[in-house]
């Protein structure tokens, strides 16, 4: 296999599509607000995308048959906005293949005709979190009071030690190309999958790009991690009720 090989799968004909990615990362955050959005307008395929880069191994569907890891692009129409989606379940295992990526993802988003996007992910605040704020980061001043009008928060030094995969370089490559780029974090503890800063997500892009979508699915989704989280805190309790120590005591025990 070549380095990188892309299948080119269709080319639909798109108006003015915007590209938004959604790659696992911080409380899988952008992968599930982009999975949630190929859900619920029925994505079609346009290209995967095969790279040595990718964990070697591959995966199994439900017949056990073995796909190759790669990473997808899906033609969206939201009714009105056309998309373009990035997804996959791997980022590039070194620093080479998330600038290769990158590169690849943005040359098929030009061939599309694509001029703006929105790498979508999660900030990590190390704790349980109650009110999901979205912070931001853009390509262009310009673009504050816009992405502000959304919602959106900017935060000095935040996040700290930048954007990092290729959520950070489809703004700092995109922006060598001329692409109109921001980056929308949904804060999250960092410990658990979180449907909710997914959605938090999701309600921004809303706004931006003036389109629709449910959200019956995540919210089932956020019942479920919320009782994994009850049940969670319910055996912390137990544990300091019977006198054991906490990870906090465990620390100074040598």
């Amino acid at each position: 296999m070549e380095q990188i090989e892309i299948d080119e799968v269709a080319t639909p004909e798109l108006q003015d599509p915007v590209l938004v990615e959604g790659l696992p990362g911080v409380g899988h955050v952008g992968k599930l607000a982009a999975e949630h959005l190929l859900e619920e307008f029925d994505g079609e395929l346009v290209r995967r995308i095969y790279a040595d880069f990718f964990p070697p191994q591959v995966s199994l569907d439900d017949e056990s048959v073995a796909n190759l890891t790669h990473a997808e692009i899906h033609a969206v129409d939201t009714g009105g906005q056309d998309l373009l989606v990035l997804t996959g379940d791997h980022q590039a295992q070194d620093t080479a293949g998330h600038y290769k990526l990158a590169d690849v993802v943005l040359d098929v988003a030009e061939e599309f005709g694509v001029s703006r996007a929105f790498a979508l992910g999660g900030v990590p605040t190390g704790e349980l979190v109650e009110e999901y704020t979205v912070l931001g980061a853009m390509t262009d001043a310009e673009q504050r009071s816009t992405l502000e009008d959304a919602g959106v928060e900017f935060r000095e030094d935040e996040p700290a030690g930048g954007i990092v995969g290729v959520s950070g370089l489809l703004l700092g490559l995109g922006a060598r190309r001329g692409f109109d780029a921001a980056c929308l974090m949904g804060e999250t503890s960092g410990y658990l999958v979180d449907p909710k800063s997914a959605r938090a997500v999701i309600e921004v892009l809303e706004h931006l790009l003036d389109f629709e979508v449910g959200f019956d699915a995540l919210e089932e989704r956020a019942e479920e991690m919320e009782e994994v989280v009850g049940k969670i805190q319910e055996m912390q309790s137990q544990q300091q009720g019977q006198g054991l120590p906490t990870d906090e005591e465990l620390r100074y025990i040598g």
